[in-house]
């Protein structure tokens, strides 16, 4: 949809901090401490994403610094005991890393990131090269969009598509991106393809249809919220 940022390129940083596979343990902290952030992504001498170090993964060097672990310890922390004698990013990082696509939708970014319970996500064209970095903050732009642009958005691309004049009369109402469609429509079986068309929209974060008071026998009655949803803001 025209002006709305929907895709991952939209929202994403394009400046990202990366190493190599051979770069230092205090190479990368003093990296994470020079550009306040908590993960670099590892690259080839291709800029081919190989994995993710993260602090999570430099911390096991310092817990386990000055301890003899036990064997119970041991046998159920290999991984961590391992990165805690790692010297370098290929030792330490966590690989194969998650990434998403730069034409990702910001839904199929934020479900990778739900799913896998991560704060971020190096973005890689087809080949698997760094395109950029988009976090959890990024996702949430899209929230930040004015009211009248978002009213706009639904206007052209979901009510002068399914509510035309004159069978329909629908104005679009937007107050903190919660979107309230009123007015009457000819056919109401199209209101929760509209309530799913507008849902859609970036920024927008609920979606009702209010009736008009007084109108034709075929004005609208129902709620353009899907089944389950609930009542009437």
């Amino acid at each position: 949809m025209h002006g709305t940022p929907h895709i991952v390129s939209d929202v994403m940083t394009r400046s990202v901090a990366a190493v190599g596979r051979t770069a230092g343990f205090k190479e990368i902290v003093r990296l994470m401490r020079d550009r306040g952030v908590s993960a670099l992504p590892v690259l080839d001498g291709g800029g081919r994403v190989l994995g993710i170090v993260s602090e999570a993964d430099l911390l096991p060097k310092e817990e386990f610094r000055d301890s003899d672990p036990d064997r119970y310890t041991q046998l159920r922390r290999l991984s961590d005991l391992a990165k805690a004698g790692a010297l370098t990013a290929e030792e330490l990082m966590t690989s194969p890393a998650l990434t998403t696509r730069p034409d990702a939708t910001l839904a199929e970014a934020a479900r990778i990131m739900a799913r896998a319970r991560v704060k971020r996500l190096p973005v890689v064209d087809e080949p698997g090269r760094l395109q950029g970095f988009v976090s959890r903050s990024d996702l949430l732009k899209v929230f930040l969009r004015d009211d009248e642009e978002i009213a706009e958005e639904v206007r052209r691309e979901v009510v002068a598509y399914l509510f035309p004049p004159p069978c329909s009369s629908v104005r679009v109402r937007v107050d903190d991106g919660a979107v309230r469609l009123v007015g009457r429509v000819r056919d109401p079986s199209l209101i929760p393809v509209a309530a799913r068309l507008v849902r859609a929209v970036g920024g927008v974060v609920d979606v009702d249809f209010e009736p008009e008071a007084q109108g034709p026998p075929d004005s609208v009655s129902a709620s353009a919220r899907p089944p389950g949803a609930s009542g009437s803001r």
